[in-house]
C-alpha cells in the first residue's frame, strides 16, 4: 500500500519510527538468542531478492531450521506489529 506520495507506508517516518521502538524494545531479547549477532532496521529479503519492505532484521551466523532450534531461540516473524526479517551474514569480526 502507497501514501499520497507513492511512498510505501513503511517507508514514512512513523513506520521507521515504530520499527526504531520495537528494535529498542526487543534487541537485548534477540541478541540472547543462540546463533544472532546483530539487530538492525532495513529491507526485508525473499530468498535472493531484497524487497521494498521494512522490517527489523535479525542477523544470524547462519540460518538453522526451526526444527532444530530450541524453542526460547525462535526468533518471530512478527514482533509488536512489525515483520522480522532473519538474514544470514556468517562470522562477524571487527575490524582494526
Amino acid at each position: 500500500m502507497t501514501s499520497k506520495n507513492d511512498i510505501p507506508e513503511d517507508h514514512s517516518q512513523s513506520g521507521i519510527e515504530k520499527i526504531r521502538a520495537v528494535k529498542q524494545a526487543h534487541e537485548a531479547s534477540l541478541l540472547s538468542k543462540a546463533n544472532v549477532v546483530g539487530v538492525g532496521i532495513g529491507l526485508a529479503r525473499r530468498g535472493p531478492t531484497w524487497t521494498q519492505e521494512m522490517a527489523l532484521i535479525v542477523l544470524v551466523r547462519q540460518k538453522v531450521p526451526i526444527s532444530q532450534l530450541d524453542p526460547e531461540d525462535i526468533i518471530p516473524r512478527i514482533l509488536d506489529g512489525v515483520p522480522v526479517d532473519v538474514q544470514e551474514v556468517g562470522n562477524v569480526k571487527a575490524q582494526d
